[in-house]
């Protein structure tokens, strides 16, 4: 039988399936013979970045970016850089910025930037429902009971409005130092120390999931401690559904290496839950002190990009994909930034440089997910039963004849696929 086979490392095999797909016309009989068309569309794996530049652009606001009245302009050469690359955004529900006055959420907004990527293929999730840093101001002279009815009530809101849009959601975030934070006075610390990590936990995911059945809700922390893994522990021995487990990478103090990566992947892996690298980010420039043990408590007022930490962010960007994607339990990687401007921390951490333009991390990754990691369009001839073999990254392709086309997902364990022309 005629084969389409990209070509994958070893260490990939798992990301990649084979199906035999068989061509038919719109009356469903077999092609024979015929010429056919093969190009990849998109990855089933989730290569994710931030989305929250772009809503300014979905919002048609040309005040945003950092040129002036040329802003608008940038904005979009950024889009057309996010969409070749990624096929996830990841949103931004702060709540003190998303309700910053109470009632009176940035729900039109976001739902139009949300839409502006849905209608450009890309899927979404929402970060973070709950979080204590964030929480807005207006929930301190509450009372607890009235700041957990507000959480919830938040929660439901949003998980409802969004649904069809954004059904992956970052369900809480940062519980492990949630009870015993004190950088800031907050209401969200205050009801944890009420509700314990666990109570807090299952507020968010029972509301969420009450709110929207099937959402796909997450447990996100930046402590890859054994504390977190206690708490997995504790919550999966409670009986709470947990999707998906978050793990964040932000190596602002350099690269954790695959070693370390790999011992982190094993640790979480014994779980069984599918799991997301949510926060990923390598600077490329000078690297933040190691003793510096919050990342927050170093803030430059400038820390600028460099030909060197340019060509360092580049490889240790690809050796870091490579890692993670090697690993079978891993499902999503996000990338915390697409440009320098605006970054977390002001660290030049993004894959493009202020100016706009790529640095040599954006071409690396850019080769790898469009390129070593895909299928380019191929043409192949179907045998007398209309049939070729596809073998190939596990995601969606177009397969196209004589004008007609048709959509074949290729996925795990389905061995045949039909290609029905229109």
């Amino acid at each position: 039988m005629p084969e389409v086979v990209v070509r994958c490392p070893a260490e990939l095999a798992h990301r990649t399936a084979r199906t035999d797909v068989t061509v038919t016309g719109a009356d469903g009989r077999p092609l024979a013979g015929a010429e056919v068309t093969v190009a990849q569309r998109r990855h089933a794996f989730t290569f994710g970045n931030i989305g929250f530049d772009l809503v300014a652009l979905a919002n048609d606001e040309p005040e945003a970016g950092p040129d002036g009245g040329g802003a608008h302009h940038h904005l979009a050469r950024l889009a057309e850089l996010w969409l070749d690359l990624f096929n996830t955004a990841t949103l931004p529900f702060y709540w003190r910025r998303f309700e910053p006055e109470r009632g009176r959420p940035d729900t039109a907004r976001l739902l139009r930037g949300a839409r502006w990527f849905r209608d450009r293929g890309v899927a979404l999730k929402g970060h973070p429902l709950a979080w204590h840093t964030q929480a807005p101001q207006w929930l301190l002279p509450l009372s607890d009971d009235e700041v957990e009815a507000a959480l919830r009530a938040r929660i439901t809101r949003d998980v409802t409005d969004f649904a069809g849009l954004v059904d992956t959601w970052d369900a809480i975030n940062e519980v492990v130092i949630l009870p015993v934070f004190t950088a800031e006075e907050n209401a969200v610390t205050r009801l944890a120390r009420r509700e314990g990590r666990l109570g807090m936990v299952r507020l968010a995911f029972d509301t969420a999931r009450a709110a929207n059945p099937g959402t796909t809700l997450l447990l996100n922390d930046f402590d890859l401690s054994e504390r977190y893994e206690r708490l997995v522990e504790e919550c999966l021995e409670a009986g709470v559904r947990i999707d998906a487990l978050g793990l964040q990478s932000h190596m602002h103090q350099g690269y954790w290496g695959e070693e370390k990566t790999q011992r982190i992947l094993e640790r979480f892996a014994r779980f069984g839950l599918p799991l997301h690298w949510t926060e990923t980010t390598l600077v490329s420039g000078h690297l933040m002190p190691p003793e510096i043990d919050d990342l927050n408590d170093y803030q430059v007022p400038d820390w600028p990009t460099t030909p060197q930490g340019e060509e360092r962010q580049a490889d240790e960007l690809v050796r870091h994909y490579r890692t993670l994607l090697a690993h079978p339990a891993v499902q999503a990687v996000t990338y915390w930034g697409l440009t320098d401007d605006g970054s977390w921390l002001g660290a030049p951490a993004g894959l493009v440089r202020r100016d706009g333009t790529a640095k040599p991390a954006y071409d690396a990754l850019h080769a790898h997910v469009k390129g070593e990691w895909w299928l380019p369009e191929t043409t192949v001839r179907t045998d007398d039963a209309g049939r070729f073999t596809l073998d190939a990254f596990l995601g969606d392709y177009t397969v196209t004849a004589a004008g007609s086309s048709a959509e074949v997902t290729l996925a795990a364990g389905t061995p045949v696929a039909e290609a029905r022309l229109s």
